[in-house]
């Protein structure tokens, strides 16, 4: 009986809790007041904090089509634009939405307990998800090119 309960439990719980993770809202959806929502974008970049890992150049990129929108819109709104125009426009929102997105997700803290190297009290390291790749990256590189010199040192 206990066992047939653990299983259950097992098997539940990871579903449940599959279905209570949220999806993460678009930064630019359809059906929204663009212009709210050009704000809201525009006043995150600024602040650096939700989007605080965006190179410069995804940035550009984010405020140039956000501009390319803003020109084909004008004050007509989206059911106004010719065919042409509402393709133009939905490829800068898909475009806005996964720079966005992506830095959203490069931008988020994971903090986790950590023992620094000659201590046995740990402590907690707080890094972006880009700046923990970025690191892990390195390692790898580092540790490439030292396998690298080692085989060169071997075998003259």
């Amino acid at each position: 009986m206990n066992r047939t309960l653990f299983l259950a439990a097992l098997l539940v719980f990871p579903a449940m809790s599959a279905m209570a993770t949220p999806v993460a809202e678009k930064p630019l959806m359809e059906g929204k007041p663009y212009a709210e929502q050009r704000l809201r974008i525009m006043s995150d970049l600024q602040g650096g904090e939700v989007y605080s890992e965006i190179s410069a150049e995804n940035r550009a990129r984010v405020v140039d089509a956000l501009g390319r929108i803003d020109a084909l819109l004008g004050t007509g709104g989206h059911a106004n634009l010719p065919e042409k125009d509402k393709i133009a426009v939905f490829n800068d929102q898909d475009l806005v939405n996964t720079l966005l997105t992506q830095a959203r997700e490069d931008s988020r803290l994971v903090c986790r307990r950590e023992r620094p190297v000659g201590s046995n009290r740990p402590q907690n390291i707080c890094i972006t998800v880009a700046a923990r790749r970025q690191a892990r990256e390195n390692g790898a590189d580092a540790l490439r090119d030292l396998r690298i010199s080692t085989q060169k040192v071997e075998n003259p």
